[in-house]
């Protein structure tokens, strides 16, 4: 491998490097509140009545705690549950189609595939939104995201021929109700 290619290639940052950046979300209190008793409840449905699991159980819980607040995205937007709920049934519908366009060009006697790479400038801005586009977008007929550089998302296609801008759009449109954005 040459030098520039060295240089080129991005390295991935050792954990204790991600989180010494990191800050402390605490939101409201009310939110912290409500993991500690989650994760109480589950503490205490998994041990039962055994009270003196709790000598384990209440640092495992404050821990576990400590460690969603830290490693909790920032909150830009907000999540939009209504949001959510409509765009369940396109993923699973739009994940249906896709699936069953892939397996009809994949299966048959001569496969019906011309595999390329597309750029699509995304419009989203909230981090949490701009991933759920990225993993989403594996739904559609023969697209899988392959490198995310600034706005400009390399997707790969199953066939080059088809455009997906129309698609890609759609998905975004139905991500970013989730995430209460304006596009």
């Amino acid at each position: 491998m040459s030098d520039s290619d060295k240089s080129s290639r991005r390295v991935a940052k050792p954990v204790s490097d991600v989180l010494s950046n990191r800050q402390l979300i605490v939101v409201n209190p009310l939110y912290t509140l409500s993991i500690l008793a989650l994760l109480s409840l589950l503490w205490l449905l998994l041990t039962g009545e055994d009270w003196s699991s709790w000598l384990v159980g209440l640092p495992v819980v404050i821990l576990a705690t400590w460690s969603i607040l830290l490693l909790r995205a920032p909150t830009e937007g907000r999540f939009n549950l209504m949001g959510f709920f409509r765009f369940l049934p396109y993923f699973i519908w739009e994940s249906v189609l896709g699936g069953i366009d892939v397996a009809s060009r994949v299966v048959g006697p001569k496969m019906r595939i011309a595999p390329g790479f597309l750029s699509y400038q995304m419009r989203l801005s909230h981090p949490s939104a701009r991933r759920l586009f990225v993993n989403s977008l594996s739904l559609l007929p023969g697209t899988l995201a392959a490198d995310l550089d600034g706005d400009t998302l390399q997707i790969h296609a199953l066939d080059r021929a088809i455009d997906p801008d129309a698609e890609l759009k759609r998905l975004e449109q139905m991500v970013s109700a989730v995430y209460g954005e304006d596009l």
